[in-house]
């Protein structure tokens, strides 16, 4: 039995679906206990505290371990790219010692 294209798409989505999912559910309980007001706001802030720093590197390493499962599992590396980019960011913004970084807004000279 050969899969068309269609069906490839409905069972690459069914099978995302509940990661996806699981995801999002993730990221809005983390802004809503570190006190932002949503998952986008904390997704782009600096870690400032070392709960927020812990939070980072959770993140960074489950997209690390989608990735690596991607390996095995291709459609593991789409769920896995976008915690392993939020979570490998805000750890090197950390590391570089970032603080203030607003994405969109440039000083003024």
């Amino acid at each position: 039995m050969r899969l068309g294209i269609p069906e490839l798409i409905i069972l690459v989505t069914i099978f995302l679906a509940p990661f996806v999912g699981a995801l999002y559910w993730i990221l809005s309980s983390r802004h809503k206990r570190l006190g932002y007001r949503s998952w986008r706001e904390y997704l782009r802030a600096v870690p400032r505290t070392d709960d927020e720093r812990r939070d980072a590197v959770d993140l960074a390493l489950k997209g690390f371990v989608f990735c690596m499962l991607g390996l095995l599992f291709p459609p593991f590396v789409l769920v896995g790219v976008v915690p392993l980019f939020y979570g490998g960011r805000k750890l090197v913004y950390a590391a570089l010692g970032l603080g203030l970084v607003d994405d969109g807004i440039a000083p003024r000279a």
